[in-house]
């Protein structure tokens, strides 16, 4: 009897197409798998996602003459009501946040009788605000500028970054930021140090934040050229 050949061929295909059979399952669980991952990190990041890290804090001295208007320009920066604004008589301190930092701003009076004790009060400043109404007489200028000078030369003071809001642009008779520049004589005494001289007014608070965040990018000590005016 014509002995039968084994059933070669089909044991072959048999195991070829379980083979693939195999492989298309493999490849059909690793995209679950994938799929599975890309949603679960997904998840993480859209409803698990960590506190924001802390903004780093500054503390800053803010000085300048009664009416000048620094409390109502860090009062509207902390978003306060005008009617709970009152002249600052001795000091305060406001928490003024911004989104990249928060700035812990002590404000000093700027009567005669208080301006005398200011340098009691620079320790620890990281940074100075100085504000001064820019229609302003010329006698109340003049002392504008002298206590300003006397700042920027203040051993506590005299390596710090400076931010100088000329305040009041509203009044028919602020004078331009030129022309304080010039009159306080900024540029041979000031050369050399990080400073700022910025136009403000209540009118334009978003002009009053630009301004305080130059001051930021001075006090993260950024590859920064400050814009002089």
């Amino acid at each position: 009897m014509k002995e039968m050949s084994p059933l070669l061929p089909f044991s072959v295909n048999g195991d070829w197409k379980l083979s693939k059979f195999r492989t298309m399952s493999e490849c059909i669980q690793l995209s679950f798998a994938v799929c599975r991952i890309g949603i679960y990190t997904c998840f993480r990041a859209l409803c698990c996602k960590g506190p924001p890290p802390p903004r780093p804090e500054y503390d800053l001295v803010c000085i300048g003459l009664t009416g000048s208007g620094k409390t109502s320009l860090l009062s509207q920066l902390c978003s306060e009501t005008p009617e709970n604004i009152v002249s600052t008589t001795g000091f305060s301190i406001k928490a003024v946040p911004f989104q990249n930092a928060i700035l812990n701003v002590k404000e000093l009076g700027g009567a005669d009788n208080i301006r005398k004790y200011w340098s009691r009060y620079y320790q620890g400043s990281q940074g100075v605000i100085f504000v001064l109404d820019s229609a302003s007489s010329e006698d109340d200028l003049e002392t504008a500028r002298n206590e300003l000078h006397s700042a920027l030369q203040h051993p506590q003071l005299c390596t710090l970054p400076f931010l100088i809001l000329a305040n009041h642009q509203d009044k028919p008779a602020a004078r331009s930021v030129q022309e304080i520049k010039k009159y306080l004589e900024l540029e041979p005494l000031a050369r050399g140090k990080r400073w700022i001289l910025k136009p403000c007014s209540l009118d334009d608070m978003e002009a009053v934040k630009d301004s305080f965040s130059l001051l930021i990018n001075l006090l993260e000590e950024k590859d920064f050229e400050p814009s002089r005016m």
